[in-house]
């Protein structure tokens, strides 16, 4: 996890070196992720040298170099996650997956222990807020009590892309300390006032049910998002802004953790599907396209719905299916957004969907692919199953789809980026076999209902 030391040569620096190099391509690492996904480590190598033969003379040597060494920085982040050199030349890091996920897990502790901090501070801050007011007591809404938001990618990559020529430098330490310095950054709150009706506790009036009039404050916590760090944490340049970007969904598909989910969308929409139902299920299902004209343009956060809303747009889906209300994916978006949910250039937290669900008051439950019993039990009874997909049938990165019931032992979806898929039957081991193996929050699979 430190950075790695030379063992008497100067090949650690060169390698940071030449990664940064190879880095200044931009997209062109992209490449080397993809190779990653169709043939492992060395598949990835192989596409960060095509790539690399794309560009500079300099770019070429730099991939030649990695390509030489037993460790390879294919994803551009070195030390944090892959490591420096081994000490056993012939077991890269990038060939040891218990290593890289026992990085990834101490990351991820370190991030969200920091977060919790960042909680303690705002509470802190809430308390001396209302101790200047007239109120007679307080409130905090605390979205994030049962899991933390953050999309530790994104931090990874943020923290790297800030490190510029000083890439050598890298150690979660330092990712750490600077989080930690900045904590007072991390959330932030909105205060409304309203007038409640309490008991009265005094105790000459104890034999005696009697309430008062009271001025209560209600403060909301808002987590500011990894877009708002790239600003007041790392001062990202629009340069590392880019690389920061490029380096998390690299990351995210190298580590296959869904984290991205992004649908090609080039400004192109469909015509309005209108009011799409489906009754093949238990459930009557109503769908909703994250493409659809009447929304794809509009915003989520600063994305807009079109490419990155399959997570609001699931849970347009579900809401709208299981209750009395209908909320279309551009109400979701705005919802998701102001609660939490959005994640800049990488979609939703994977705490979008169980949250949402606990928001309209529906009973949410987290399930494995280990679990089919529990899927195929929970579509035949009437429920609806979320489920987050990673490269395959569904798509190229990650996404979120709706399992809406089950027919002739096969499953039916409805899949917010695609009404073709929606309007056919799944075998249940290509939907388990496709999904994520790294999601948070309970996932891959939330049954809710």
């Amino acid at each position: 996890m430190n950075k790695p030391e030379n063992n008497g040569s100067s090949l650690a620096p060169r390698m940071a070196h030449a990664a940064y190099g190879t880095v200044k391509a931009g997209k062109a690492i992209a490449a080397a992720a993809k190779g990653a996904a169709a043939g492992g480590p060395y598949g990835a190598a192989a596409g960060l040298a095509v790539a690399a033969g794309r560009h500079s003379g300099k770019l070429l040597a730099g991939a030649v170099l990695l390509l030489m060494l037993p460790i390879l920085f294919v994803v551009m982040l070195p030390t944090l996650i892959f490591g420096g050199p081994s000490e056993d030349p012939g077991k890269p890091i990038l060939n040891d997956n218990a290593a890289i996920i026992r990085n990834v897990n101490d990351i991820t502790f370190a991030v969200n222990s920091v977060l919790g901090e960042g909680i303690t501070d705002v509470k802190e801050r809430i308390a001396l807020d209302f101790a200047g007011t007239d109120g007679d007591n307080y409130e905090v809404v605390d979205p994030y009590s049962d899991d933390m938001t953050s999309n530790i990618n994104v931090f990874v990559a943020q923290y790297c892309a800030s490190k510029g020529e000083a890439c050598t430098d890298i150690s979660l330490s330092d990712l750490e300390a600077i989080i930690r310095q900045n904590k007072g950054s991390l959330y932030s709150y909105t205060r409304t006032s309203e007038t409640r009706t309490v008991e009265d506790d005094d105790p000459d009036t104890a034999d005696v049910v009697e309430t008062k009039e009271e001025l209560w404050y209600v403060y909301t916590l808002s987590y500011n998002g990894e877009g708002y760090f790239a600003d007041a944490v790392f001062h990202l340049s629009d340069e590392q802004k880019e690389q920061a970007t490029n380096y998390a969904e690299n990351l995210s598909l190298f580590l296959g953790d869904g984290t991205i989910q992004h649908t090609p969308y080039d400004g192109s929409v469909l015509s309005s599907l209108g009011d799409v139902r489906f009754t093949d299920g238990v459930t009557e299902v109503v769908y909703f396209n994250q493409g659809d004209e009447r929304w794809a343009d509009k915003p989520y956060g600063t994305d807009n719905i079109g490419g990155y809303g399959c997570g609001p747009t699931s849970m347009s889906i579900v809401i709208s299916s299981l209750t009395d209300e209908i909320v279309n994916p551009e109400e979701m978006a705005k919802w998701a957004y102001e609660h939490g949910g959005w994640c800049s250039k990488s979609g939703s937290y994977h705490s979008l969907i169980p949250n949402t669900a606990k928001a309209w008051g529906l009973p949410v439950e987290g399930c494995t692919a280990s679990e089919p019993q529990r899927i195929v039990d929970a579509l035949s009874s009437g429920k609806l199953v979320v489920a987050l997909m990673l490269k395959g049938h569904f798509t190229s990165s990650g996404h979120f789809i709706v399992l809406r019931g089950v027919q002739d032992g096969k499953i039916l979806v409805a899949d917010p980026g695609s009404y073709s898929r929606s309007q056919k039957a799944w075998d249940l081991s290509i939907i388990l076999n496709e999904a994520s193996t790294r999601a948070g929050s309970g996932g891959p699979f939330w049954i809710i209902g």
